[in-house]
Order: C-alpha cells, then sequence, then structure tokens
C-alpha cells in the first residue's frame, strides 16, 4: 500500500514541520496593556475605599470620644448646661490671673483646647471655661477675628451625666487650682440636679472626686457641711483655709448652739479678713461669755477699711495699718517718726 495521501504527497516528517510564531499586534499590545492598568487600577481602588473607610470608622471614634479638634465660634458655646465649679465667676473674670491668661493668648494665641460636648441646641461648654472666657474678652476688646474663635476638644455628651460634673473638675482638681470651697460647692450643685436622680452630695463628693486621697474628700466633707449650714452668710467662702473651715464644721457639729452664734458674728462682716476672724473665734467668745472664763458680755471687736488715693488703710483696736506701693523704708527716719507723731497730733485733737 502506497504511503502517499490522496493527492499524491508523501506525508510530512515531524522535523520539517516548523511551528507558527504569533506575535502581538499593535492593537492586541494595546488591549493587553489596557487589561493590565485596569486590573491594577481596581486593585488600588478597592484599597483606598477600604483604607478610606477605616479612616472614616476611626474619626466617628474619635469624634465620638471628644479626641477631634474643631474650630468653633465663641458665640456658638453655652454655659448654661453645667454649673461651674468657680464659686466667684465675675470675680474671676475680672482678676489678675485672668488679664494674665489674655495677655498670654493675645500673644502665643490658643495653646490648650477646651472642651464641649453637643447637645440638639448646640454646643455646651464641658472643661476651659477661663480660657473661653479669656478669649470672649480679647474678641470684644480688639475686634481681632483670631480670638472670634475657640479650638475644641468636641463630643456627643456622655450617657452618664456625673460624668460631665468629673470632667469639668478634673483638670482644676488635678492642678489643685480649686479650693475646698469650690469643690464642696460643685457636690452641692450636682446634688440638685435632677439627672443624679436624688444623691445626696456626700455621696457626689465620693463619685465625683474619686481620684482624690480619702482624706482630701473627707475635707471637701466638711466644706459641704459648712456651706449647707453657714453658705448664705459666708461672703468670701474662698478664703476659709483648710483647717479653719473642717474646724468650724466640727464646732457645729459637736454644739448646734455655736451655729446660731456664728450666723449672727457673720451677719454684718464686711471682708474676708473679718470673716476669718469671726470664724477663728473660740465657742465662748461667740457666746458672749468671753475667753478668760469670767462671766459678763464681751466688746464685739470693730474693724473698717478705707483707701486714701492708692493706700489701703485697715483699722482695728491696737493697730492701724497701711498697705500700698510706697517704700516706707527708703523714706529718712526721721521724716517718717514726724509724720507718725503728725498724725497721733490729728488723732488727739478734740
Amino acid at each position: 500500500m502506497s504511503g502517499k495521501g490522496k493527492f499524491g504527497f508523501d506525508p510530512l516528517e515531524p522535523a520539517s514541520v516548523k511551528p507558527r510564531k504569533r506575535e502581538v499586534g499593535p492593537m492586541g499590545a494595546a488591549v493587553r496593556e489596557a487589561a493590565g492598568s485596569l486590573a491594577e487600577s481596581t486593585e488600588t481602588l478597592i484599597e483606598q475605599r477600604r483604607q478610606n473607610a477605616s479612616d472614616a470608622k476611626a474619626f466617628r471614634t474619635a469624634q465620638g470620644e471628644g479626641r477631634v479638634l474643631e474650630i468653633i465660634r465663641v458665640d456658638d458655646i453655652r454655659t448654661d448646661d453645667l454649673p461651674r465649679d468657680r464659686i466667684d465667676l465675675a470675680a474671676t473674670a475680672g482678676s489678675d490671673e485672668m488679664e494674665e491668661l489674655k495677655a498670654s493668648i493675645r500673644a502665643r494665641g490658643q495653646k490648650e483646647p477646651i472642651e464641649v460636648f453637643r447637645t440638639n441646641a448646640g454646643f455646651q461648654l464641658k472643661k476651659g471655661w477661663r480660657r473661653l472666657t479669656a478669649l470672649k474678652q480679647l474678641w470684644q476688646e480688639t475686634g481681632d477675628t483670631r480670638f472670634a474663635v475657640v479650638t475644641a476638644r468636641v463630643s456627643s455628651g456622655p450617657a452618664d451625666r456625673i460624668d460631665l460634673y468629673i470632667d469639668m473638675v478634673e483638670e482644676n482638681v488635678i492642678r489643685e487650682d480649686l479650693s475646698f470651697a469650690e469643690m464642696a460647692q460643685v457636690a452641692i450643685t450636682a446634688a440638685a440636679d435632677a439627672g443624679m436622680e436624688g444623691q445626696g452630695a456626700d455621696i457626689l463628693v465620693g463619685r465625683i472626686f474619686a481620684s482624690l486621697h480619702k482624706m482630701k474628700r473627707s475635707y471637701i466633707r466638711s466644706f459641704v457641711f459648712l456651706l449647707q449650714e453657714l453658705g448664705d452668710v459666708l461672703p468670701y467662702p474662698k478664703a476659709i483655709s483648710r483647717n479653719l473651715g473642717v474646724e468650724v464644721a466640727r464646732r457645729i457639729q459637736a454644739s448646734p448652739e455655736v451655729l446660731v452664734s456664728l450666723r449672727n458674728a457673720l451677719a454684718s462682716v464686711r471682708s474676708a479678713e473679718e470673716q476669718t476672724e469671726v470664724l477663728s473665734r473660740p465657742p465662748a467668745a461667740l457666746a458672749g461669755r468671753g475667753t478668760s472664763g469670767r462671766g459678763g458680755d464681751q466688746k464685739k471687736a470693730v474693724k473698717y477699711e478705707f483707701h486714701v488715693g492708692e493706700a489701703k488703710v485697715t483699722a482695728r483696736k491696737g493697730e492701724c495699718r497701711i498697705l500700698s506701693g510706697t517704700d516706707f523704708s527708703s523714706i529718712d527716719r526721721k521724716r517718717l517718726q514726724s509724720a507718725i507723731e503728725a498724725f497721733h497730733k490729728v488723732l488727739d485733737e478734740k
């Protein structure tokens, strides 16, 4: 049988058959390149979307935790939801310390953010009343738009209202920038807050000031008692030292009669010094029995103050004190002695 094919050709040997070389043409190369670029860009886009979603989630978490800083107009922040941890806000707003803070912000800008929380009505202040007040005063005094806004941490507000009180006082407590009377007043005010569900001031001292040593919390409770009993006749509560406040509270608790005597004596005080003097009197003196153990009425101590120019004069029995910017040690001794002699001569004139 012949090995030739139907058409008379011998079969080709495999070695003689060369594979056809297929080269990609310009169009194919362009299509292949476009497909590769599309796949790469799609992966990049997917990764970018994944990263954006992760960033958005992290931002929402940080925002909810109050870790996001925002620039807010000072006029858009209200301060009426929480009582401030300062007893005399007007005095603080006009104090030398406030002027120093304003000078610092004027020269270097606001360095520490305040803290606010969102409500249905807008922003409410949580921490930073002094900084916010300083910026408002600078904005009113200068008209400089730098002071029309404030940098603030913004949170949505905690579910538990007591956390707002804790956050409000935390910074000042750590700096020891609050008097015992101010800390006590925070607890008293919080006890009157409807959101506290009737918790007493003593209990709230333990919750609001939980980070403090138990002895310090004990001091605050003494001032809570003191303010609850005498608050309406204590015009200068911040001036009461720790030891004096604790001692007066102890005396009132030991003898209720002392309370009546103290209220009567404090009703007419006109200065922080006079208030301290009344609170420091022993119970016998307050009751009018004197301190020598003998009966009889004790003459009420009289003290008054006035100004002559820039000099402040304090007068009481056996003492006349002059406080002024004058350096009396620089005055010739004989001249100063002559002035004192003239002073006494005038007083002795009938």
